[in-house]
């Protein structure tokens, strides 16, 4: 087997641990034993990859590990924070060490806080786990989206869409969860109101290989079909019109469509999905009064 070394340049900075009284202070960079690492109770991710996990095994072999696990300290040990696959990978390979964050945690809510904040900050999480985090933190702090984001380091606009998707049927959140649509996809699939007709049209793309044009397309012409029945509504729109309303709904973060009536009339519809999500919408328009 090949050295087990750290990440270039690591390991002059790691020092070894010999016993648990050498590690007192918080964000100490330490050399950790793997079999005192516990699992963390609070990981948001639901699933980890074989696949991703046997590369991030190459990569170790290749690299060493460069970014070390975060851990708190406990009386059997240390309970992990963040790094579940890293720790996952050097078991497999055998390794008895690994280089580890040590940070002071006060409370479990604060270690709840502190693994779903790593992992939404993390770009290998899938969608539907980083929403379902990012709803933790909403529903078990009682925060708002604003505070979400702060939190997080994404705008907020990006925090309403991303728990947008949970509105989704089951079925298509799996779907996504599995990469076998996009994010895109998802999102144009919310353009329909009724869960049969996005499951329907989540068939389709699957079985078609939609991209997500094609289904916006759809949904677009399925939307204005259905109005223009119910309510006599003449689609007329310019290209500087189709720009206006792309513009409105990146602003609000949200579906918006511009309809047009006889006589130069119309109306703007803005969708929303959650009291919160009404109450940011609101907010934002008001801001933008200001």
């Amino acid at each position: 087997m090949k050295n087990k070394r750290l990440g270039k340049g690591l390991e002059a900075l790691i020092p070894h641990i010999n016993s648990e009284d050498e590690v007192t202070h918080m964000e100490n960079l330490a050399e950790i034993e793997v079999s005192k690492v516990h699992v963390n109770p609070y990981q948001p991710r639901m699933e980890f990859d074989p696949k991703g996990i046997e590369e991030l095994k190459q990569s170790i072999l290749e690299n060493g590990i460069i970014q070390p696990i975060t851990v708190r300290r406990i009386d059997s040990g240390f309970e992990l924070i963040a790094g579940e696959r890293r720790i996952r990978a050097v078991k497999e390979l055998g390794f008895s060490k690994i280089p580890a964050f040590m940070i002071e945690v006060e409370s479990e809510d604060q270690m709840l806080e502190f693994a779903l904040v790593e992992n939404i900050q993390r770009e290998d999480l899938n969608p539907i786990d980083l929403a379902k985090a990012m709803q933790r933190l909403q529903k078990e702090y009682g925060l708002t989206q604003e505070a979400v984001s702060k939190k997080v380091g994404k705008d907020r606009a990006t925090v309403a869409n991303f728990i947008r998707l949970l509105k989704l049927p089951g079925i298509i959140q799996e779907s996504l969860r599995k990469e076998e649509i996009t994010i895109g996809h998802a999102k144009a699939f919310m353009g329909l109101s009724s869960p049969s007709e996005q499951i329907k049209l989540w068939r389709k793309t699957v079985k078609q290989g939609w991209n997500v044009r094609k289904v916006e397309a759809y949904v677009k012409n399925a939307s204005s079909g259905s109005d223009v029945k119910k309510s006599g509504i003449r689609e007329r729109k310019s290209p500087y019109l189709i720009e206006l309303e792309d513009k409105l709904r990146t602003l609000l973060g949200t579906r918006v469509i511009l309809r047009f009536f006889e006589g130069g009339k119309g109306k703007i519809e803005i969708s929303f999905f959650s009291d919160q999500e009404l109450e940011r919408i609101i907010d934002l328009i008001h801001r933008s009064e200001g």
